[in-house]
């Protein structure tokens, strides 16, 4: 599949995608892309923030492929759970990034425990999860899980922290080839 024949939407994390995250950078390059918008990127609320991502693949005029940073990764899955009708038959592909361990104590702030127990049923739709060995947000092992819960292949970016402007990845080339090939991928 080439970036012009599906709709690449982007789902981020808590807080939001900063004007220097990789995120922010990759959606200005591709035509096709978008973001998932929230009303609060502070106080994520997981009913509020899976039903603006069901919207956006309503609204998709292409096959879907999600882009997914963070707690936005949960966001994914959690859709994929809560609506398959949807995000089973509109979405191609999901490329996931530094998935949050949901379920970890202490997590703060707290309300990001509201998004866990993370599903732990197969997606409906090729994945590919990247994680770092050092993110504090989540371990290795723990991603390792979920990626074969998900039946996402799992990508081992070494030490790279969360994988996010604050961890130097600002434009990460390298995760945009990876990306490409996900993309080339799928069918």
């Amino acid at each position: 599949m080439k970036t012009a024949e599906a709709d690449i939407i982007f789902v981020p994390g808590y807080t939001g995608s900063g004007e220097d995250h990789w995120q922010t950078r990759w959606e200005s390059k591709l035509s096709t892309g978008r973001r998932v918008e929230q009303e609060d990127w502070h106080k994520p609320v997981v009913q509020d923030w899976v039903a603006n991502l069901v919207a956006a693949v309503e609204k998709a005029s292409r096959p879907v492929v999600l882009v997914a940073h963070s707690l936005g990764v949960q966001v994914v899955v959690q859709a994929a759970i809560r609506q398959p009708e949807v995000i089973g038959s509109r979405v191609k592909g999901a490329f996931l990034v530094a998935a949050p361990d949901v379920e970890r104590d202490p997590i703060k702030p707290k309300h990001l425990r509201t998004f866990g127990p993370y599903p732990r049923d197969p997606l409906p739709f090729p994945s590919m999860l990247i994680a770092s060995r050092n993110d504090p947000f989540c371990d290795y092992d723990v991603a390792d899980e979920m990626a074969a819960c998900w039946g996402s292949l799992i990508i081992d970016a070494g030490e790279q922290g969360h994988l996010n402007s604050e961890s130097g990845h600002g434009p990460w080339p390298e995760g945009l080839m990876v990306f490409a090939k996900f993309l080339h991928q799928l069918k």
